[in-house]
């Protein structure tokens, strides 16, 4: 198993484990060990086996994992068992590590000659501030790669056999978080909600649960209450959770199954092409059925 040290630092004396030669590029010249790399690795969704081939790959090269709360035992098993595993949180509404520090070791762990993977649910460029983390990276001189994942809503609307566009009944996706950062203006749900309803738009929404309350409110104002809703809670994993709705119930529903974060909302027609997949018995137990 890879050895995990559990706070955010570590001996200044420690011996740093020579990173492997990378076949990326990102090494320096003849193979040699190249200080400043980075990667951002989406974990996906939960289960190990949405895992993409690069991302494996990563995750065994790193000498240094900054991981977060979202990431299980069973990719973290991926890692090198001389990998130092260094696990900072973030979850939505609970103790975090601030971003800040997390910013600081990466950049201190590469600028040392360390191999770092920055460790996150889903995919990094979907609400994972792969933005801000690559812009720090950049003004550090540190070279960084991006390893997409599966992101979580995707996989929550895998695991209800259902799409998120459909020729009949969506033609595009919003990916909308319900979760702002302090001090920035509140999303405009009735707007969001009255562009959905004209273009046909599926609403897939990240960090959710906590604002349930004032995004139904919100939304209720541009989509009618017997509009189509989906909550998946924990995609792709053995506790997965799945409740189907009307948007006009969303929150008494979602309060009486008990739904807690990490959930995806889905809100939108498209989830009709579920039901008509659920009206073929043949078609929706292939659907379902594992791989």
């Amino acid at each position: 198993m890879p050895t995990r040290i559990l706070d955010s630092t570590w001996p200044a004396s420690a011996t740093a484990t020579p990173a492997p030669q990378r076949p990326d590029g990102l090494d320096g010249a003849h193979g040699a060990r190249s200080p400043g790399t980075c990667w951002l690795v989406g974990a996906g969704p939960g289960d190990p086996e949405l895992l993409t081939l690069k991302a494996v790959r990563a995750i065994g090269q790193a000498t240094v994992l900054l991981v977060d709360d979202l990431v299980g035992e069973q990719v973290l098993a991926f890692a090198a068992p001389t990998a130092r595993i260094v696990h900072v949180g973030k979850r939505g509404g609970g103790c975090s590590t601030p971003q800040a520090e997390i910013e600081r070791l990466m950049i201190e762990q590469a600028l040392a000659g360390e191999t770092v993977v920055r460790l996150k649910g889903g995919d990094p460029a979907i609400f994972g501030r792969c933005g801000e983390e690559l812009q720090r990276l950049h003004e550090a001189g540190v070279a960084a790669q991006v390893v997409n994942g599966v992101s979580s809503g995707v996989a929550a609307a895998t695991a209800l056999a259902a799409p998120l566009t459909h020729r009949d009944f969506a033609h595009g996706v919003l990916l909308v978080t319900g979760h702002l950062a302090p001090g920035q203006p509140a999303m405009d749900w009735p707007a969001l909600a009255a562009t959905a309803h004209a273009c046909r738009l599926t609403l897939v929404i990240y960090m959710g649960v906590r604002g349930a309350q004032t995004i139904q409110a919100g939304l209720l104002q541009g989509l009618p209450a017997h509009t189509p809703v989906a909550v998946v809670q924990s995609a792709s994993l053995p506790e997965e959770k799945r409740l189907l709705t009307e948007l006009g119930a969303m929150v008494a529903d979602m309060q009486a199954q008990h739904i807690a974060s990490p959930a995806i909302i889905i809100v939108g027609d498209v989830l009709k092409a579920r039901q008509l997949l659920a009206q073929a018995p043949q078609a929706a137990a292939l659907a379902a059925a594992p791989c």
